[in-house]
């Protein structure tokens, strides 16, 4: 964040583990941080999941039923397949490539913060989260913004 923003006064609302992309919340309000980051306000967050190899529709309904963790069962997602995002951005470095394994593309809405919880859940019904981007933090959406983008709300 440091490369992009030089105030001190902004926090970071919600994170992004080391290998996920997409929409990064900063805000200089507290109460807004705390209610964007805090599990128990629930607040939703979208995420495109790109998976190994061809989703059934079980592991959906998996999904759409809340997925039993190490740290217990989460809570319902909502869950389903869509196309390659088109608007979406070349990842660098790459996604590990394999000629002979499919993938597919999930849009999942979850009302959780667990640690690197769509990663777990995907694996969990058996297709390990290869590329995770997050488009919207309750009502706000990444849009057209490109990596290392910003707008001011």
């Amino acid at each position: 964040m440091s490369n992009y923003f030089n105030d001190p006064a902004l926090r970071v609302a919600g994170r992004l583990d080391y290998d996920s992309e997409g929409l990064l919340l900063l805000s200089d309000d507290g109460r807004l941080v705390q209610k964007i980051s805090n599990p128990r306000f629930n607040l939703e967050k979208t995420y495109w999941a790109q998976v190994e190899g061809e989703i059934t529709r079980d592991a959906i309904a998996h999904l759409r039923s809340g997925v039993v963790l190490k740290d217990g069962k989460t809570r319902p997602a909502k869950a389903k397949l869509i196309e390659e995002p088109a608007n979406l951005w070349t990842r660098d470095p790459p996604i590990r490539y394999r000629a002979n394994i499919p993938t597919s593309w999930l849009e999942l809405t979850i009302s959780e913060g667990r640690n690197r919880q769509v990663r777990r859940m995907t694996a969990a019904v058996g297709f390990p989260t290869l590329r995770l981007v997050r488009i919207r933090v309750g009502d706000w959406k990444l849009g057209e913004l490109k990596p290392g983008e910003s707008i001011e709300a």
